[in-house]
């Protein structure tokens, strides 16, 4: 019994390490990529959550607090995608941002926690002052 026990628990911890195949990647500019992999999960993932959650450094980051906060995005659009090897995808956004490759991996781990990444997303711009927005020009 315990021996079975043990098996099915490796498995359970190999699954769980190993994430699920893409199988499909469909540009859908510029609002959205939908994604769908090898176990049934699909996710429709925005350009601005995209944006905010690119995986490169960038120089429109705005540090408040040694927080690094991303804001002003909310119509930002996918202008298009390269292919990356066979593991990811590179996202050139109509605001020229184009240096973050999104690993498969990466882009299951956005779609598994869009929800609460969102909302913690929201709680950062509201706890210092920003907004979703772009600044208007002065």
């Amino acid at each position: 019994m315990a021996a079975a026990l043990g098996a099915v628990l490796r498995r359970l911890h190999t699954a769980a390490a190993q994430p699920p195949r893409l199988t499909k990647f469909a540009l859908h500019p510029p609002k959205f990529v939908e994604i769908e992999f090898a176990d049934g999960s699909s996710f429709h993932l925005s350009a601005e959550f995209l944006r905010v959650y690119s995986p490169a450094v960038d120089s429109k980051i705005r540090s408040v607090g040694g927080e690094k906060v991303i804001f002003g995005r909310r119509h930002v659009g996918i202008m298009s995608a390269e292919s990356v090897g066979n593991y990811g995808v590179r996202i050139l956004f109509d605001d020229l941002h184009k240096t973050g490759i999104f690993t498969w991996d990466y882009l299951h781990h956005l779609g598994s926690n869009k929800f609460s990444l969102m909302r913690n997303y929201i709680r950062t711009l509201r706890k210092h002052g920003l907004s979703r927005d772009p600044q208007r020009r002065k």
